[in-house]
């Protein structure tokens, strides 16, 4: 994959939701949240200053935007919409 984000975008593989719990009860569709709010910082635009790749990442929400490629989904989120690190 090549895809570089401009300026302040981040480009995050978000991680998948759990599917059990803990103590190993699985969790039904129903339950689990809409959409996971963080995963792992891929590429960083030239003018990001806080987070690198490589690092964990919680994000809003609402902020990012989602993309495909080659069959794996991304986000492309604002480097403001971060919100914290892990």
């Amino acid at each position: 994959m090549n895809i570089q984000p401009l300026f302040d975008k981040v480009l995050i593989k978000p991680q998948k939701a759990e599917e059990k719990t803990a103590s190993g009860i699985y969790i039904p569709d129903t339950a689990k949240q809409d959409k996971p709010q963080f995963g792992e910082v891929v590429a960083v635009g030239g003018n990001t200053k806080v987070v690198s790749s490589g690092q964990k990442v919680v994000f809003a929400k609402y902020g990012p935007t989602e993309i495909s490629i080659e069959g794996e989904d991304y986000l492309i989120v604002k480097e403001e919409d971060i919100l914290a690190t892990l």
